[in-house]
């Protein structure tokens, strides 16, 4: 007799197993530190004991554009903190840094594993899904903080992936309102919410500020979707390119890096049918940049990469119909429409089953309207605040949290200080 366990159940068992195995391995690390500093006499070993005051965590290489902007704040400030990374080749680990110790903690489980007895008065992470599943708040971290990775919904997270955080650091005013209703909804504590700003976004801006003009070169349009049953190369497969094909543009792809793991058999059958040619390209580069500077147009679906291109470059952009699926995400607990669908139609065309024959001439519509614009402008305002400055406010609210967090551990509690009160009055004649 063969038994059935379905996808929901089995991930909640192995959130279990891996909370099990986690408070085990940490009672036992407990023992032996016991056991080591009862043998040594009483003497603790240097290093036992150290305590992180700013931890920065990413479980991929991809997320330096986002930290690398507030690890050279901290750095110049002289700020003690150590950036943690799942990726062996992150950039960060080349940087050299004097402040900011930069560290690869192992791939995958490894890393949850070491992340899960961390020492650290505050950790940031862009890393959804704390204390969800295998990632579990470790009893001697006293704050977690989030970044989001893009300037749109805070609810597009898979399910529940905000909860457990103490607080979240936000570009926009709406941000807030979502999480707040999350709360709500979900009878969860308030999270402290402080609207900074999105640094990456501030570096590219500058970048692009400083960058050389672009040589001549023919019409580009982007294809860059993100991934899962709602995204594009699920809902058009390859029709999509064939389509780019035929309108004699230059076609770039550049999946979600996400697809070539989750998508993989998919992704590779329509590299497959359509590889690298005179007329495209597939793109795979760690910062994307130049492939945003050198295209002219952006085709996506709900990936953050839309509020890149338009807020950040002033392009057009193409936005596909797929039929979006909320049910896996944090968005299908609220009633109002996503931020991001309520303002796509304001700065670029829908693509459809039924115009995608035509789309030679949506392509040619968005880059020649000239009302595009103005909607840009307005989406800028609502989702991008203190442009040029989240940096420094992001290390502005690090350094004081941390300041604060070691004030409160140093004050005695009322408890002790009636305690203490008591034993004076006992001494007393």
């Amino acid at each position: 007799m063969r038994f059935y366990i379905d996808p929901g159940t089995g991930s909640m068992l192995f959130t279990i197993l891996i909370g099990v195995l986690g408070a085990a391995i940490y009672a036992l690390r407990n023992a032996f530190m016991k056991i080591r500093f009862y043998f040594s006499g009483g003497k603790k070993e240097k290093g036992s004991d150290t305590n992180i005051p700013i931890a920065i965590f990413t479980d991929s290489k991809r997320y330096w554009n986002v930290f690398e902007p507030i690890c050279d704040e901290l750095e110049k400030r002289g700020q003690k903190a150590a950036y943690l990374t799942a990726s062996p080749d992150d950039p960060a680990l080349a940087r050299g840094y004097e402040h900011v110790q930069c560290e690869f903690v192992g791939e995958g489980n490894k890393a949850f594993a070491k992340l899960n007895m961390l020492k650290a008065d505050i950790v940031l992470s862009s890393t959804p899904g704390l204390d969800v599943y295998q990632w579990k708040r470790s009893r001697d971290v006293k704050w977690y903080v989030h970044i989001p990775h893009a300037v749109s919904d805070i609810t597009a997270y898979r399910m529940f992936g905000i909860d457990y955080y103490d607080a979240i650091l936000l570009s926009g005013e709406y941000q807030i309102r979502q999480v707040r209703q999350l709360e709500a909804l979900r009878e969860l504590p308030e999270k402290e919410l402080s609207i900074v700003g999105q640094p990456y976004m501030d570096a590219m801006k500058a970048r692009l500020e400083h960058a050389e003009p672009l040589a001549e070169h023919p019409t580009t349009v982007l294809l860059a979707p993100s991934w899962g049953t709602s995204a594009i190369f699920s809902r058009y497969g390859g029709k999509i390119i064939e389509a780019l094909l035929r309108t004699g543009y230059h076609v770039i792809v550049r999946p979600h890096p996400q697809s070539y793991t989750s998508e993989k058999a998919m992704l590779d059958a329509i590299m497959q049918e359509y590889p690298t040619s005179e007329q495209l390209e597939w793109n795979r580069d760690n910062d994307n940049f130049e492939v945003l500077r050198r295209s002219d147009i952006l085709i996506s679906d709900f990936s953050g990469v839309i509020f890149d291109f338009a807020l950040v470059f002033d392009k057009p952009v193409i936005y596909a119909d797929t039929a979006f699926d909320k049910s896996p995400y944090d968005a299908c607990w609220l009633e109002e429409e996503l931020w991001a669908f309520s303002t796509l139609p304001k700065i670029g065309r829908q693509l459809t089953m039924e115009n995608l024959d035509d789309i030679r001439t949506l392509i040619d519509d968005c880059l020649n309207a000239p009302g595009y614009q103005a909607a840009r402008e307005a989406a800028r305002q609502e989702t991008w605040a203190y442009i040029g400055e989240a940096a420094p406010r992001v290390a502005d609210y690090l350094m004081e949290k941390q300041r604060q967090l070691q004030a409160d551990a140093a004050a005695p509690t009322e408890e002790h200080a009636a305690e203490k009160r008591d034993a004076v009055s006992a001494a007393e004649p």
